[in-house]
């Protein structure tokens, strides 16, 4: 069973809802291991907003009750122990420790039956280098937006079929990590947007098959995988719970399902710590 995640007290805490100039603000769940969100307190919030970056990247910062906080995307292939997010305020930058605990993810063992989705051939090599660069690239956008909305809900109700992190054994062949929870529902299911935003990308990959990405604010996105299709364009405005498509088998998959993935600060963390009351 995957490690439960650490949890803030409470002013902190993903399920709790703290008041920010009259108005609910959500914070993810504390998980400062790899394929986690570490949420730092920053400084009192009557000091301008501060910049942080992690592993060179931004991140977001978002006001909470009387202070600013930071979420901290940390990669599945960090190591555990001792790292620094550096603080930048009124031009002024300053490092910020904390602690990487280890986790451990369990092994899943998948049966594909297209032998071209484990082993493409090699004529399809140019076009799979060329999304795996475009998919770096979305995965790394961040707008100076306000705040983003973490009150997340699930794009599509059914059976997890696949948490965060399983390392993936596909034919027998090691592959990367799962970097998203997994559905299952039935073809042509409405999926819908975990929270309010604005559609990034509306792709066809290889693997990931008819894609959507969601950028909901300061490098937090939400990509949706594996659509029959997409019924939403680049630019449009999505609110919480509103349709973009319809869940499918594109691409790479065993079966119909929805794939969800959360990025921030530019790395995949667990979809599961921005739920809260069970949604």
């Amino acid at each position: 069973m995957p490690d439960a995640p650490d949890r803030l007290p409470r002013f902190a805490a993903g399920l709790a809802f703290l008041l920010a100039s009259g108005l609910a603000v959500a914070l993810p769940q504390h998980a400062p291991v790899p394929g986690g969100v570490a949420v730092l307190r920053l400084e009192s919030a009557s000091a301008p907003a501060p910049g942080v970056h992690f592993a060179g990247r931004p991140q977001p910062v978002v006001r909470t009750g009387d202070a600013w906080f930071a979420l901290i995307g940390i990669p599945l292939d960090a190591e555990s122990g001792k790292h620094e997010a550096m603080v930048t305020q009124a031009g002024v930058a300053r490092p910020m420790s904390f602690a990487i605990r280890p986790k451990h993810y369990p092994a899943q063992r998948l049966r594909i039956p297209d032998r071209r989705m484990v082993e493409p051939p090699p004529e399809l090599a140019a076009r799979i280098a060329a999304e795996q660069q475009r998919l770096q690239a979305l995965k790394t956008h961040f707008s100076p937006a306000p705040a983003p909305d973490a009150d997340f809900i699930l794009p599509a109700d059914g059976r997890l079929s696949g948490r965060f992190g399983l390392r993936r054994i596909l034919n027998g062949q090691p592959r990367a990590p799962h970097a998203g929870l997994d559905v299952a529902v039935a073809r042509g299911t409405p999926v819908r947007a975990a929270a309010p935003g604005t559609v990034l990308a509306v792709e066809d990959f290889y693997f990931a098959g008819k894609t959507v990405v969601v950028d909901h604010g300061q490098g937090l996105l939400t990509l949706y995988a594996h659509l029959a299709h997409a019924d939403v364009v680049a630019g449009q405005t999505l609110r919480r719970g509103e349709a973009l498509g319809a869940s499918g088998a594109s691409g790479r998959a065993t079966g119909p399902h929805r794939h969800w993935g959360v990025l921030l600060g530019g790395t995949s963390v667990d979809p599961e710590l921005f739920l809260f009351d069970g949604r």
